[in-house]
């Protein structure tokens, strides 16, 4: 049924999420209007990828920033950083820490940094995590949103909160903002107002903004400069990053005006999910463009529901069901640009079709 469901979404006309294919044609665009003479960075060096990394830096508040290839190598660079400065290794995060559960254990085999969990996996983490964690924890990780738990969020005011505790013990903080732009419209705070609450923050450029790829790891100039350094040494400096540093501005710049849009979008997908019955969201009321959908059936009938769903609207809902338990699946909704090129009575024949279908 799993198969099913993936050729049943593939074969759809309108999809829910997303900006849309991830095929070539995004880098064709992103490069449309760029000049054959522009000039190609060269080992980190060069105006192309100077300028955009001062733009980010200038976007997060933080003195100096730098483009990484991935996230992943960003990350465990900062937190060894930081490990070697407070002069032990040892970091605290979430237990759904992107981390812990996708990066095959790359923070403890190549750095050999212990790594300690906070809160319990079904929430965010509260002050009272931060407070009550054993000594010696050189960094606190904070991931923003909580994907894994459908992108819930802290209060502002937790935050903050985290932030004075930390500084005041002198335990550094990284934010680990993959989608730092997309939960800007529910705090109603810059970006800057965010990062400044953090040491040091990472933010991706291929998940919300819709880039090819890459990274961007901001901070102080010496957390910057030593950072660099590390990059170096984990082979990051390729010969030329350009089409990853025009892909990541042109996309930047056409999308993180529609945040807010997303976020609305976002509201409105899910109070339609929810009026279905045996379907509920997580959270109830998004904080972002993303929140997760669970369907109260075993994972194959309700994939077996949504093959049929899909087939009779044309409406691509999901392509894969993650099992929560025997009677409990979900799956992730991100919005992007398609969502508002929807026909609305498209969208209301689909949700009709899919409570009908939920209550057989």
């Amino acid at each position: 049924m799993t198969e099913s469901l993936t050729a049943a979404y593939n074969q759809t006309k309108y999809k829910l999420g997303n900006h849309g294919k991830r095929d070539i044609r995004v880098l064709k665009e992103a490069f449309q209007d760029i000049e054959g003479q522009l000039e190609s960075d060269r080992y980190g060096t060069g105006k192309i990828i100077e300028d955009f990394q001062a733009k980010m830096a200038a976007l997060l508040g933080k003195e100096h920033a730098v483009f990484f290839p991935s996230g992943t190598m960003a990350q465990q660079i900062a937190l060894r950083i930081w490990c070697d400065e407070q002069g032990f290794r040892k970091v605290a995060y979430h237990p759904l820490s992107h981390l812990e559960i996708h990066e095959e254990d790359g923070l403890k085999e190549l750095h050999r940094i212990k790594t300690v969990l906070l809160a319990d996996k079904s929430r965010v983490i509260g002050l009272e995590d931060v407070v009550n964690m054993e000594e010696g924890i050189a960094c606190v990780l904070l991931e923003l949103p909580q994907r894994e738990i459908g992108g819930q969020l802290p209060s502002f005011e937790t935050l903050w909160q985290i932030s004075e505790y930390c500084r005041d013990k002198a335990i550094k903080l990284h934010l680990d903002g993959a989608r730092l732009l997309e939960i800007l419209p529910f705090y109603q705070r810059s970006a800057a107002e965010v990062c400044a609450l953090f040491d040091s923050v990472y933010i991706s450029l291929y998940k919300g903004i819709g880039g090819i790829a890459g990274a961007i790891l901001a901070g102080d100039q010496a957390f910057i400069a030593k950072s660099k350094v590390w990059k170096r040494r984990h082979g990051g400096d390729l010969i030329s990053l350009y089409p990853y540093i025009v892909s990541a501005d042109y996309y930047y710049n056409l999308r993180s005006p529609k945040m807010g849009q997303y976020f609305e979008a976002a509201k409105e997908l899910a109070a339609l999910f929810n009026s279905c019955h045996g379907v509920s969201t997580l959270p109830l009321m998004p904080v972002s463009n993303m929140f997760h959908v669970h369907f109260h059936l075993a994972k194959e009938q309700a994939a077996s529901v949504l093959a049929e769903v899909q087939q009779a609207t044309g409406v691509g809902i999901t392509s894969y069901l993650t099992e929560i338990d025997e009677h409990t699946c979900s799956c992730e909704i991100s919005l992007g640009d398609l969502y508002a090129e929807l026909p609305r009575e498209v969208v209301i024949k689909a949700f009709r079709v899919l409570d009908e279908k939920m209550k057989q």
